[in-house]
This record gives C-alpha cells, sequence and structure tokens, in this order.
C-alpha cells in the first residue's frame, strides 16, 4: 500500500510531460483482437508463484475490461514491470552518458507513448524503465564488446510489456524475438508491440513470437545459432523445478543476460545462479556482478546481481 502510494506521488514529477496520442484505429483493433483471444483462453497458473498467481489475476481483469489504453500508468503493471520516477535510474543515465557508445545509446532510449509512459523526470525524452533496459544491455555490451546489432536472435524468458523487444526492434528491424511469459502478459505485449506497428503474434513466423507454452519453443533455439538469452528479474521468480526446463535453451545461446535478486519467496537465487555459473563454465566466459545502483526500494532492500556470458567454445 505504501510503496503504491509512493509510485503514484513519484509519477507528478513528470506531470509537465505529455505522450502523444496513439492511433485510434489501430488501439481498436488491437484490443478487439485481444478479446477473441481472451474469450478462447483456457489458463491455468502452474509453475507461477503466488506473486505472479496475484498479478496474472490483476492483468486478467484489465484486459477484460478493455481498460488496457494506460496501462503503464497501473500501480500493479509498474510494481511488476515499470520503473518510473526513481533517484537511481539518473546513476544508469549517468553510466550511459559517460559511455563511448552513447549515442548509440541514446537512439535506443527515446521513449514510445503506447501504454502512456511516465517520462524519466531527469531526462524526458526516455522514461525510468527504458534508462533501466537500456543500462542492462550497456553492461553485457561494455564486459564483452558486443555488437548488438549483428545479433540475429533472442529468446527473453519474461519480457515484461514488451520494452526490451521494443528496444531491439530500433537495433535490428529484421531481428527475430521469442517472449516466453504467461498467457495473459503475452496479451499485454501483443498490444504493446502491435500498437508499435511490429510484426507480433503467437506463430513463429512472426518476427516478435510469444508464446505461453513451453513445448512450442524447446527445440525453437539450437545450440550456435548466434542468439542471446535474457531474462531480467524474471527466471529467478520461478521455482527451482521449473528453471530445469529453460536450462539447455541457456546452455545452447551465444549470449546470456540474466538480472536477479539475491532471494526471492525463500529461494537462495546467488547460489542458484553460482551454481549454474559452474556448469556451463567451460564453455562461456561468465561474470556474476553486483548491480552497484539498484538495492531495492524503501520497504525492502537487498542484493541485486547480473549474470553475464559469452560463448568461447561450440
Amino acid at each position: 500500500m505504501i510503496s503504491s502510494i509512493l509510485r503514484k506521488l513519484a509519477t507528478f514529477l513528470s506531470f509537465f510531460f505529455k505522450n502523444k496520442p496513439i492511433n485510434e484505429v489501430k488501439n481498436k483493433k488491437v484490443i478487439k483482437k485481444i478479446n477473441k483471444l481472451l474469450n478462447e483462453s483456457k489458463v491455468t497458473n502452474s509453475n507461477l508463484k503466488k506473486t505472479h498467481i496475484r498479478f496474472n489475476f490483476q492483468l486478467f481483469e484489465l484486459l477484460k475490461e478493455k481498460k488496457i489504453r494506460n496501462f503503464l500508468r497501473e500501480s500493479f503493471i509498474q510494481k511488476m514491470f515499470f520503473i518510473h520516477n526513481r533517484l537511481f535510474i539518473n546513476n544508469e543515465l549517468k553510466f550511459l552518458q559517460k559511455s563511448k557508445k552513447w549515442f548509440f545509446y541514446k537512439k535506443i532510449l527515446v521513449e514510445d507513448s503506447v501504454g502512456n509512459p511516465v517520462r524519466y523526470f531527469l531526462y524526458p525524452i526516455s522514461s525510468g524503465n527504458r534508462i533501466n533496459h537500456v543500462f542492462h544491455l550497456s553492461l553485457l555490451i561494455e564486459e564483452f564488446n558486443i555488437d548488438l546489432k549483428k545479433i540475429k536472435k533472442i529468446f527473453e524468458f519474461g519480457g515484461g510489456y514488451g520494452c526490451m523487444a521494443r528496444i531491439f526492434s530500433k537495433v535490428n528491424n529484421k531481428i527475430k524475438y521469442t517472449c516466453f511469459d504467461t498467457f495473459y502478459v503475452n496479451l499485454l505485449q501483443f498490444y504493446y508491440l502491435a500498437c508499435n506497428n511490429l510484426n507480433v503474434g503467437f506463430k513463429k513466423k512472426n518476427n516478435f513470437f510469444l508464446s505461453s507454452n513451453y513445448k512450442q519453443i524447446k527445440k525453437y533455439h539450437k545450440k550456435n545459432s548466434n542468439y542471446l538469452f535474457i531474462a531480467n528479474w524474471s527466471i529467478s521468480e520461478t521455482p527451482l523445478q521449473f528453471r530445469k526446463n529453460f536450462e539447455e535453451i541457456i546452455k545452447n545461446s551465444k549470449y546470456i543476460l540474466i538480472g536477479f535478486q539475491e532471494s526471492f519467496e525463500n529461494i537462495n537465487n546467488l547460489k542458484y545462479f553460482s551454481n549454474l555459473k559452474k556448469k556451463i563454465s567451460s564453455e562461456f566466459e561468465i561474470k556474476i556482478i553486483k548491480n552497484k545502483f539498484y538495492k531495492g526500494n524503501l520497504i525492502q532492500t537487498q542484493k541485486h546481481y547480473y549474470f553475464l556470458a559469452m560463448r568461447i567454445k561450440s
């Protein structure tokens, strides 16, 4: 409750910046498609921790009531998916601005209007969440000197509302991108990416392929196919047994970018990812580094980390 009030108050720091209206015809068309998929769906909550069961119920209600136009102003979505006016974001922004690659970062930081995002009060051309995502990428880029434009394929476990996918659409407009998430979150991603005029859908032929079915994607990403595996504060929030299904996809990738908190609902994530490092260290250069800017919030503080890796052996 307190965190919700604080998030609401923080939005007023950006009252001076208004997003442009989105295309109304496109908006109605996408919502109609979502409503059709929602009515046809049969969804279970297996493999979800209690935090995500509650979140998916709230998201279902939002989608059912067709109140999605301003979804990035919803407190429960902000809590899970959208960081806005937090001071640690300014440290991430300064890190990007000091980089030799700032010209590149600056281009992909430009925010869209879909979802009515809160613009970052110290850099209103972007949002806190977009800055945060680009910062994640910058660590992978600068630790291993990677050119993102050469990456042709991406598998993202989780994916929020589609922010990282949208960023990559600006890096490479021919990217093949998979978002694996719960069905309701897939629908949110569909809304966001479709309203940003991207080729998104639930078939593998789509440039942005959305799936909540593990059997559908388990053989989709093969070893040595030059893809990046991303899971920022997502796979670290699932049961340990469920994570094992995705270790093969992780091990087959060329690059790995995972963000995680030290513990989540009694799971020791630092131990889990340290063990994963041991399992794949013969094929990857791996770095587990502490997040020096983000330490949680006033209500719950804890250490956060990145698991960064690049394949060195085929």
